[in-house]
């Protein structure tokens, strides 16, 4: 096990990796920028360097700044969260020049996996079923028109190097295709540097479905069941569950093996994603492959008990897994609300500012991850996500009430928070009953400053 590992990122995710390190007798090295300094997981760090100022291009972005911070700071390792660099292959690559280790997977797989159209192509190999489509990028007006045409109308423009919704387009028709196919690539190129797109057809009303891998470096690949993302805003997830309500048994195998078929194939270690749709009529089709620790990892953790970000240090450190396919049991529900600092009655107008009070509920059977305290000013220059409230109870409808009472309970003074609009979902009829799909937010929640609820 590693002696001293560099947290190359902020908020939640770096005090859950220095708690993790603790409990391994690990000690830490927290980077951050001048907008983080009073920031809570800098407290229980063993040593903190800031690398630059506010500006995530300047800071949690600048690889010679925290490659010169892991010197100054002497560590083994570097633990990238997720965002900013973690799914970065040439990051990866220069921590292995500089002889550090990158707790993730390697560099070219990476690169292999982090091109949405080089792993399409890649889960065809692999036997995973993946939405109906082009076989690689498009290249420009005629191709897309055909590649819509054979594949049928409504279909989906997505950046191959995209993420968190940017890049993508739904086109109805040709008129719109075209539209979108231009749009697409411009806010690629400006996104993520790389204007090349594929084109799938568009699955309506789906569940969005996601699969936590592991594999160390002998080659051994295990899944820890299932996670159902489907309550969505612009293709930006505000809860997540596990395991799924929506699909059964046969299914459920089906997607782990699926998922283990699609690690092996891209000679994938340490911890991962394999992301989903499933349709309305049961099918399941690949979408893309997180090669990063999640957001939402918690959810699984609080039903298998198996501590992700621990498991992610080991397998960094050349261990192999301590346990096979049979011994990951589920047990109970979890649920996971993302605490956002957004207005949801101002379109989820982001809500930085001072923290005037801040108090996080209790009891049976809840968990919070934040970074946040009273008297906290939350900087303007980051993602708005400033918590994670999660719960775990033996059934799902017992997991909701007790969500439900945790949201009340929680008090957030100053910024407007998600808080509200949580409370909202989790009582519609849709989520109730466990048929909501990734439109539920479109289509109770679109109205600017509305916070009703749909029958």
């Amino acid at each position: 096990m590693f002696g001293r590992v560099l947290i190359a990122n902020r908020g939640e995710i770096a005090q859950r990796i220095i708690r993790a390190c603790r409990e391994l007798g690990v000690e830490t090295v927290a980077v951050y920028s001048e907008a983080d300094a009073d920031a809570l997981y800098l407290r229980q760090a063993d040593e903190t360097i800031c690398i630059g100022p506010a500006a995530g291009g300047a800071s949690y972005l600048n690889i010679p700044a925290i490659i010169s911070a892991a010197e100054v700071g002497d560590v083994e390792a570097i633990h990238p969260g997720y965002g900013f660099l973690a799914e970065n292959a040439h990051f990866a690559e220069v921590c292995n020049e500089c002889r550090i280790h990158f707790i993730g997977p390697d560099p070219k797989t990476i690169a292999a996996v982090g091109n949405k159209a080089n792993a399409r192509a890649l889960a065809i190999e692999a036997d995973v079923p993946v939405v109906p489509g082009s076989d690689g990028p498009v290249a420009d007006e005629d191709q897309a028109s055909r590649v819509a045409r054979e594949t049928g109308y409504p279909v989906i423009i997505k950046a191959s190097s995209g993420g968190g919704g940017r890049g993508m387009r739904v086109a109805h028709n040709e008129p719109s295709l075209i539209n979108g196919f231009h749009a697409a690539r411009s806010e690629a190129l400006a996104a993520f540097g790389d204007d090349t797109v594929y084109i799938e057809h568009f699955v309506e009303n789906p569940r969005h479905i996601e699969v936590q891998i592991l594999g160390d470096r002998d080659g051994h690949v295990i899944h820890l069941g299932e996670r159902d993302c489907s309550v969505q805003r612009r293709h930006q997830k505000l809860i997540e569950e596990a395991p799924s309500h929506a699909i059964n048994a046969e299914q459920r195998l089906e997607l782990g093996a699926a998922a283990v078929r699609m690690a092996r194939a891209a000679g994938y270690h340490n911890a991962g994603t394999v992301e989903f749709l499933l349709d309305p009529g049961g099918a399941f089709y690949f979408i893309e492959v997180n090669a990063r620790i999640q957001v939402e990892h918690t959810v699984t953790e609080l039903v298998t008990g198996v501590d992700l970000i621990q498991q992610q240090l080991l397998l960094a450190s050349g261990e192999s897994l301590g346990f096979a396919q049979e011994d990951v049991v589920t047990r109970g529900h979890a649920i996971e609300c993302r605490i956002n600092a957004e207005d949801p009655t101002k379109n989820f107008q982001p809500s930085p500012g001072l923290v005037e009070t801040f108090v996080a509920p209790g009891g049976p059977g809840v968990r919070v991850d934040s970074h946040c305290y009273g008297g906290y000013r939350i900087p303007p220059n980051y993602d708005s996500m400033i918590g994670k409230l999660l719960v775990h109870r033996n059934t799902r409808p017992e997991a909701i009430r007790t969500m439900l009472r945790a949201l009340g309970e929680f008090v957030i003074e100053g910024p407007a928070t998600t808080i509200p609009i949580h409370r909202n979902v989790l009582a519609h009829t849709d989520f109730v009953r466990a048929t909501h799909d990734t439109g539920f937010m479109e289509r109770y929640f679109s109205q600017p400053g509305s916070l009703g609820v749909g029958s």
